[in-house]
């Protein structure tokens, strides 16, 4: 009795702590400029991210905003609101996500990246090229309301 309440006792545990850490960064994200909302969603095994708005969405000409500065030409025209700019990323344990890729559209390039959970509504994305400790971090606010 006692080892089958104990065997029942720590799959609770398992997994409520799995779970809970597996959905942890999905939602709602405001970049650090708080210009545009990033969705954080699973994509199988993996998590992305897309544009889902944007405090400026359209150009001066009032057309929506596209992606000019991609290297690859047949991309150059498609809408940024929309765009998946996050994706390959896999939860690491502790609160971390790493191994993904990050694309500026307001660069064009694509970095490495790593996310860290600090809190349950603020995250760091870090971007880089080649080695983690040559990057940038962005604060990144969850959208709570």
């Amino acid at each position: 009795m006692k080892k089958t309440l104990l065997f029942f006792i720590l799959s609770f545990l398992f997994v409520s702590f799995t779970y809970a850490q597996s959905y942890k960064i999905e939602g709602k994200w405001y970049n650090e400029e708080k210009d545009a909302i990033i969705t954080i969603y699973k994509a199988g095994t993996y998590y992305a991210g897309k544009i889902t708005w944007m405090k400026f969405p359209n150009d001066r000409n009032g057309n929506p905003k596209t992606d000019p500065e991609n290297p690859d030409v047949n991309k150059q025209s498609r809408d940024r609101l929309g765009m998946i700019i996050m994706y390959g990323f896999s939860y690491k344990g502790n609160d971390k996500w790493s191994d993904g890729e990050i694309y500026d559209p307001k660069s064009g390039k694509t970095y490495s990246g790593n996310i860290k959970l600090n809190r349950k509504n603020k995250l760091d994305l870090r971007g880089y090229v080649g080695i983690s400790w040559i990057g940038r971090t962005s604060e990144w606010t969850r959208k709570t309301n």
